[in-house]
């Protein structure tokens, strides 16, 4: 059966089918896809098409079992696209189900805090990203913000993350507001973590081998001074999904409509297992958002941080993280209010006191490009620098654009801290170990611009030649013949094209960073018989290009 005529979505037979539920309640999503072939005759374009971030290609390779998905927000989009209900993926139930009968199958019994089941397999991203239960959706009270899923708004978001003796130690605090008409009896919880970002194999790897386990984590919560029991959803390799009930075993404490309610919860995850970065994801409707970071003054760490959006774009923190020194402590804090539903905050950080110790036969440990090696770049000599980058497949990978974006974003922050960029500043994809076709270019004047699948198709007659350096052999500076203005043609995430006239400087950094995404380095584009000099022969440092007007 096969739905030529609109997007595709799952036939009522093909629903009805026990080894379809099945496969969706262990999220097999190769024996998913098999039988929508099967028995819906749908192809893997027709399956991929509708959903946002699923290509044709992957969805082969699923077919295949050489791929699998893990990532919620991905599976989320499937069960809406293709609407299967949300009860199959032991989801809540979607908002296009409103008006359905759907019978939900048995969920995982509810735990006391502080125990749980032994978990199972799979994989995810340490961000806690907080969503409510479901429930009916009520009007904007005056003055208020308009309630999200289930009636609730979060009036204040408190999250504290403590690093000691080698753990992480996460306590929220969150203030809810029940402004629907119906008792609020739960709320979701999560907790995801990512130990190598921009490495997902190498996670993946990890948390097969050492999961996330619920002894380990020691969760507690409370409601007021009424401990809460939870009951799990989601129990993977890195990702922990849990409901918070208004509930423990001396009775039930819902929150009434027109009630507001603290609730504290609490968990930790060792070093081996926790990134380092802190995100937080704002999923319902939110007056106040706030971070602390307390870290070990020892370890000499430094902060930073980004907001992403549901587009591919990424850039700083609107306001600056601040710092104070108390003690042994080192403490940062961030916060803001009205943050807009779906976005993210990422707060990420480096322990300088702590490098990876090097041979000191063959290396000082203070070089430029040691330090870039550090924070993760790439350097001259891996095989990844030498060959033509992926493109996307857009808008069907809009998602795995906007995390390679992402992963650029904190990339160059970390970098930022390093050096002083006079001239603005580039990085691509395969710098971080990517091989995909995306870059970003920080102008001088501090304007980010991103790069998705771009391409030269113009340049003027008109060159100059001037001194550049690369963070991957960043020892160094070479001599670089350039046009003065390039016609690049790139991909915005909806997969729309685009031709972008760059010029002088910005056209300078945007050609070195296209040359990455083509496996050439701007020792290629050197005249014959030049070399580049090393750092210290450069007088240049921290300056702007110079042009004649």
């Amino acid at each position: 059966m096969s739905y030529e005529s609109g997007p595709y979505r799952v036939s009522p037979r093909l629903l009805a089918r026990e080894d379809f539920r099945a496969a969706c309640a262990t999220r097999d999503f190769r024996t998913v896809f098999r039988l929508m072939k099967k028995y819906d005759g749908a192809s893997q374009n027709r399956i991929a098409s509708p959903v946002e971030g699923l290509s044709q290609s992957r969805v082969s390779r699923i077919m295949q079992g050489e791929d699998h998905i893990a990532r919620l927000s991905l599976i989320e989009r499937i069960t809406d696209a293709l609407r299967i209900p949300g009860s199959y993926f032991h989801l809540a139930a979607r908002p296009w189900e409103a008006a359905r009968d759907v019978r939900e199958p048995p969920g995982p019994p509810t735990v006391p805090a502080g125990s749980g089941p032994t978990p199972v397999a799979h994989v995810a991203t340490p961000s806690v990203d907080p969503a409510p239960a479901p429930g009916p959706v009520v009007a904007e009270s005056p003055g208020r913000l308009p309630p999200g899923p289930g009636g609730l708004v979060v009036e204040e978001d408190r999250a504290e993350l403590r690093y000691d003796d080698s753990m992480y130690v996460a306590h929220q605090r969150r203030r809810l507001l029940n402004a629907g008409s119906e008792p609020v009896t739960r709320y979701l919880m999560r907790i995801s973590v990512d130990r190598f970002p921009g490495d997902p194999e190498r996670s993946a790897r990890l948390y097969r081998s050492d999961p996330l386990r619920w002894e380990d984590l020691q969760l507690s919560a409370h409601c007021g001074g009424e401990q809460m029991a939870w009951q799990v959803k989601t129990d993977w390799d890195a990702l922990k999904e849990v409901w918070l009930l208004f509930e423990n075993s001396r009775g039930r404490f819902p929150l009434y409509p027109g009630e507001s309610a603290w609730i504290n919860y609490s968990y930790q995850v060792s070093r081996e297992k926790w990134g380092p970065w802190f995100q937080r994801a704002v999923r319902v409707p939110t007056s106040f958002l706030s971070v602390r970071l307390d870290f070990p003054a020892e370890l000499d760490p430094v902060v930073w941080g980004m907001e992403t959006s549901m587009t591919a774009d990424a850039f700083p923190l609107r306001t600056a993280v601040a710092r104070t020194d108390s003690g042994d402590r080192r403490i940062f804090t961030w916060s803001t209010t009205e943050p807009p539903l779906h976005a993210r905050y990422r707060l990420e950080w480096n322990f300088r006191a702590t490098v990876p110790e090097r041979d000191p036969a063959t290396e000082t440990g203070t070089r430029p490009s040691d330090q870039m090696a550090a924070v993760g770049i790439v350097q001259e000599g891996e095989a990844i620098l030498r060959q033509p980058a992926r493109p996307f497949a857009l808008p069907n990978e809009a998602e795995d654009a906007r995390r390679v974006v992402a992963e650029l974003s904190s990339a160059l922050e970390r970098v930022s801290a390093l050096h002083t960029f006079g001239k603005g500043l580039g990085i691509a994809a395969p710098q971080v170990g990517i091989n995909r076709a995306a870059a970003i270019v920080r102008t001088a004047g501090g304007d980010t611009l991103t790069l998705l699948n771009p391409s030269v198709i113009e340049t003027s007659r008109e060159t100059d030649e001037q001194y550049e350096g690369c963070l991957s052999f960043f020892d160094v500076r070479g001599l670089v013949p350039r046009p003065l203005e390039l016609h690049v043609e790139h991909t915005d995430i909806d997969g729309n094209r685009h031709i972008t006239v760059y010029r002088q400087g910005l056209a300078r950094l945007v050609a070195h960073e296209i040359d990455h995404l083509h496996g050439q380095l701007y020792t290629d584009r050197m005249r014959a018989g030049t070399t580049p000099i090393p750092v210290e022969q450069y007088r240049g440092t921290g300056s702007a290009w110079s042009y004649n007007r």
